[in-house]
């Protein structure tokens, strides 16, 4: 997919090209997309893969809604979009979809039925299949469905965000002698989306019907006396971003929690229908939602690809899934003594999900059950409905220890969970706070204050990822565990500036946004250019999962022309444009997508012998730097900073299995691992390098 690219006046007298952030966010979704592709990944987590990306333009369209125009009451667009923009990432859009569906049913399915695993329709089932399902739908669909006959006392009915339901166009006339041709058939949540049927009608194979296929084979049993001429499944997606005025409530949690109410019926954005939906029903599902035509996506399978997920759980089968890795405890934090004393020896890093999230789990669990512990402070973004780490909170609140918690009320899609936190601790007696007003507080740290003899003592955990023992998993995070007294005294200030918002004082070696990171990594970057420009060897790696702010992007390319090498390895979207002559020579793009989803956020530089390593919580993007509280913070341990240089930054830059490069042409092309000039029998024997794999080799031989 390439990347369009957009003119930006810049102070100076060049114009910086940046590429498109919605179409770079599309390719990123071509890149997963690309593993659901690859025989060498197992049949499940190919099907996983493919899911993923569903969920993804689910988001996608909830969050950008304001690209897409509805007919009549436009939401205000969260950037200048022209029209040729607009249409390109329609048509970007459109296409991915069908790329989706055609690897679902040429490749994926076709797969899953050699192996005797099969997604029956109706035309597929046999007599006795066909019975059973009827018998299904009598017994436990029929009764929670209500259709609903279109008139003026009927109105169109409000349908949920990503709901599955059903058009109907009617002939004949109803009860009353009416008309009324059309019916909406709600599919209640509350249904299983995949049913497996039973051995006895399967023999040896494992097969499954959806429910969208149930109802529509029974759709004539829900208008008795009518004739169902045309019928199609459908699904909205609707803009879905809380947005509450801060400024004007008295109450945020209140005033969110009344909004998550109306979520699900926010401003429509996409109307997925079948592919042989008619036009007739298709305008009037488009008239009704006032969508224009290109927000019509129309199907070849389920209109939510995201619930065959439950195929992997159902069918459970361990030769094609990818083979289980089990994290190693932290070798660091691998001792009988107390954490407390181990730090203080030195730091801790734990490099996640290749060591476990259990070494974070246990400094918290010795610091609630430490009865030298006075106080433990920490911030919540998203941590999960079922949290491990939330419980311990709460034991430390019933033995007696001042707990505070941050939680973000406007973590995205996670407000739910994180207002039951806060009302849970509250009612114990934790102190709860909300962070500032306009900003989000996306900082991850865990301040813990304890008494040794006559001092007080403080210890942090900071993090580049959240606080949820389930992602941690999933994610390849950084944890850095401290008791360095300048770095703890800067987690304390912060912690106070969330709590009262007085002014921050001088820190000691952390950044904050929305203060001073912005301009503190733009003074990086440019004393790395200008000591380019003396002649000085420079060089600047950065990883993180998003780069589109202007201010920083335009540091990176005047210091790439006055001659920095610069590495970015950036996981989704990246507005720089990469190894354009004249423009970014120096620049070089690279994204990883592998088992697990990259997500820490290393910074990294050098000039001449000088080198400085930064992890932080912030990607770089304008709503980062300005609209949350981030923190970056450095990495001074020779040891554990070579550590971090390893294993994020050289071992992706040598990725040669799952690395993508960005080309000049703003084109994302899939890595080759270089071949030997001469190719002997041990050398063609080499296996390509992957460095997910190779960390992942790396640490199970620590077990």
């Amino acid at each position: 997919m390439s990347i369009q690219s957009k003119d930006q006046p810049q102070t100076s007298t060049q114009k910086a090209v940046w590429l498109d952030r919605d179409l770079s966010l599309l390719a990123f979704n071509e890149r997963v997309l690309d593993w659901a592709k690859r025989t060498d990944v197992p049949l499940l987590e190919r099907l996983r893969y493919l899911c993923i990306v569903s969920s993804n333009l689910d988001e996608f369209f909830e969050v950008r809604a304001a690209l897409y125009t509805s007919l009549e009451s436009p939401l205000a667009p969260l950037d200048a979009v022209d029209a040729d923009a607009q249409n390109a990432l329609s048509q970007a859009a459109h296409i991915l979809v069908e790329e989706q569906y055609a690897l679902f049913n040429d490749v994926l399915m076709p797969a899953f039925a050699k192996e005797g695993v099969r997604l029956l329709s109706h035309g597929e089932r046999t007599l006795a299949q066909q019975q059973w399902v009827k018998s299904f739908f009598e017994r436990e669909v029929r009764p929670m469905l209500l259709p609903v006959g279109l008139d003026p006392a009927h109105p169109f009915p409000q349908v949920a965000n990503k709901s599955l339901n059903f058009i109907v166009r009617l002939s004949g006339k109803d009860a009353f002698g009416r008309d009324n041709e059309i019916a909406i058939v709600k599919v209640p949540r509350s249904l299983p989306r995949l049913i497996q049927l039973p051995e006895k009608i399967s023999g040896k194979r494992q097969l499954f019907v959806s429910i969208s296929s149930v109802v529509r084979a029974h759709l004539r049993d829900l208008f008795p006396g009518r004739e169902v001429q045309q019928f199609s499944q459908f699904r909205v997606t609707r803009h879905s971003d809380l947005s509450v005025d801060e400024e004007d409530v008295k109450n945020l949690r209140t005033a969110l929690r009344q909004g998550l109410v109306h979520r699900n019926y926010g401003q429509a954005v996409r109307l997925e229908v079948s592919s042989g939906c008619s036009e007739y029903l298709s305008e009037f599902l488009l008239q009704q939602f006032e969508l224009p035509e290109s927000a019509l996506y129309r199907v070849h399978g389920p209109v939510n690809l995201v619930r065959l997920n439950q195929l992997i759980d159902l069918v459970d089968n361990p030769k094609w899934l990818f083979p289980r890795y089990s994290a190693s405890f932290p070798e660091q934090m691998v001792s009988s003594g107390s954490i407390f004393d181990r730090l203080q020896t030195g730091d801790v890093l734990i490099h996640q999900p290749y060591e476990s999230f259990d070494g974070v789990l246990a400094f918290l669990r010795e610091a609630v059950r430490d009865p030298d512990v006075l106080a433990i402070k920490q911030t919540i973004y998203r941590t999960g409905a079922d949290s491990v780490l939330m419980e311990l909170l709460r034991e430390a609140v019933q033995r007696g220890k001042e707990v505070t918690v941050v939680v973000e009320l406007k973590a995205r899609f996670d407000e739910e969970a994180n207002i039951n936190w806060a009302e849970k601790l509250e009612y114990i007696g934790a102190q709860v706070v909300y962070g500032v007003v306009g900003l989000k507080t996306h900082a991850k740290m865990l301040l813990v204050t304890r008494r040794e003899g006559r001092n007080i003592r403080r210890y942090a955990h900071l993090s580049t990822g959240n606080y949820n023992p389930r992602t941690a998993k999933l994610y390849t995070d950084l944890s850095h565990i401290t008791c360095d007294p300048k770095l703890t005294q800067d987690v304390e200030s912060v912690f106070n500036l969330l709590a009262n918002q007085s002014k921050i004082p001088r820190l000691n070696k952390l950044m904050i946004a929305p203060f001073h990171l912005q301009r503190s990594l733009i003074e990086k970057v440019e004393h790395a250019a200008l000591a380019a420009a003396k002649g000085v060897a420079s060089r600047i790696i950065l990883k993180m999962n998003t780069l589109t702010d202007e201010k920083l992007m335009t540091a990176l390319l005047h210091a790439g022309q006055a001659g920095v090498q610069i590495d970015l390895i950036i996981r989704g979207a990246c507005m720089l444009p990469a190894q354009r002559p004249g423009v970014a020579d120096n620049i070089r793009v690279r994204s990883i997508i592998g088992r697990f989803l990259e997500h820490s956020r290393v910074f990294y530089f050098r000039t001449g012998n000088d080198e400085s390593l930064y992890l932080s919580s912030a990607d770089w993007m304008n709503r980062n730097m300005l609209r949350r509280v981030e923190v970056a913070w450095p990495v001074e341990d020779a040891a554990l900073r070579q550590r971090v240089i390893d294993e994020c930054l050289v071992a992706y830059l040598h990725d040669s299995v799952d690395a993508w490069q960005l080309n000049a042409d703003g084109r994302y092309v899939r890595v080759q691992a270089a071949k030997p000039k001469r190719t002997t029998a041990k050398t063609a024997s080499i296996p390509a390098h992957g460095a997910q794999a190779a960390l992942m080799a790396l640490y199970a031989a620590k077990l």
